[in-house]
């Protein structure tokens, strides 16, 4: 029987006043505070995590394609939809995270893509594309990714577990794996990539321009795009029914916001990336 494509209905027994989208079964459960090696290595006789989805990045028969795509439509317009994914996969696969890679192919497609447009829009060469393809792909997107999945494996399995979780720590069922922070990570770059990568596109001769409207615009989006970030981060880990304190996940908001309304003051983020990134901001 094919495995269904996006559930609507989380998993059975989630309260109002469960910390996340699903509750548990009543079973108790502990946590090993192994080393971060452990959950993106291979275990005795199987092999899960990180190194799978590296291992299958080849296996293109075996990857669900239309599911990747509903996933990556799901999660610009209703991203809690794709988080009750998860509870699919851990009664299934007994892991929260996804074993299939073609959501990584998918978005590193569409920076590919992406990437070729800004080529021609600041005329490179063909040596420049394929550098400032490699750039976007490998350090914006599965560098960066890495980086925060590390930092948010860390805080959450130190600071966000539920107390019982904390309490009964000697099963790793009730810590965060680190290939699912990763997971996260991808989900959360897209919506932030469709924002200020291919929402700059249209928009690039506007927002470099010397005047206060401008300015807001460019920053405008920068904003947005974080939130969108911080938002998908949050509902990854409020999704795992074993996660309590999720709000702390938010409270980068508070000086993004305020870093935003100092930036109105006078200092242009949209212009000052694409100095950055390009070497200039737009002739």
């Amino acid at each position: 029987m094919s495995n269904p494509i996006l559930p609507l209905t989380g998993g059975p027994g989630a309260g109002p006043s469960s910390a996340s989208i699903y509750s548990t079964d009543g079973r108790s459960h502990s946590t090993d505070w192994s080393a971060l090696g452990a959950n993106v290595g291979m275990g005795e006789g199987r092999s899960r995590g990180l190194p799978l989805v590296l291992r299958r990045l080849t296996k293109f028969r075996s990857m669900d394609f239309e599911l990747a795509f509903w996933q990556l439509t799901y999660l610009v317009v209703a991203p809690r939809r794709v988080y009750k994914q998860t509870y699919h996969h851990k009664q299934t696969k007994n892991q929260w995270a996804r074993d299939d890679p073609a959501m990584l192919l998918l978005i590193a497609g569409c920076l590919a893509v992406t990437a070729t447009i800004w080529s021609l829009l600041y005329r490179f060469t063909p040596l420049q594309t394929i550098f400032l393809i490699l750039k976007m792909v490998f350090r914006d997107f599965l560098l960066f990714s890495l980086g925060i999945s590390l930092v948010l494996y860390l805080i959450s399995n130190k600071l966000l577990l539920s107390s019982s979780s904390q309490q009964s720590s000697m099963i790793d069922e009730n810590k965060v794996e680190f290939a699912y922070s990763f997971d996260v990570s991808v989900n959360s770059f897209f919506p932030f990539f469709l924002t200020v990568y291919v929402g700059l596109l249209p928009l690039v001769a506007l927002v470099v321009r010397d005047n206060w409207i401008c300015l807001w615009v460019g920053n405008t989006i920068f904003l947005i795009a974080s939130v969108q970030y911080i938002y998908v981060t949050y509902l990854g880990y409020v999704a795992l029914p074993f996660i309590a304190r999720s709000e702390l996940l938010l409270s980068p908001l508070l000086p993004l916001f305020g870093g935003y309304l100092l930036s109105l003051l006078g200092f242009n983020n949209a212009k000052f990336t694409l100095e950055f990134y390009f070497g200039q901001a737009w002739k």
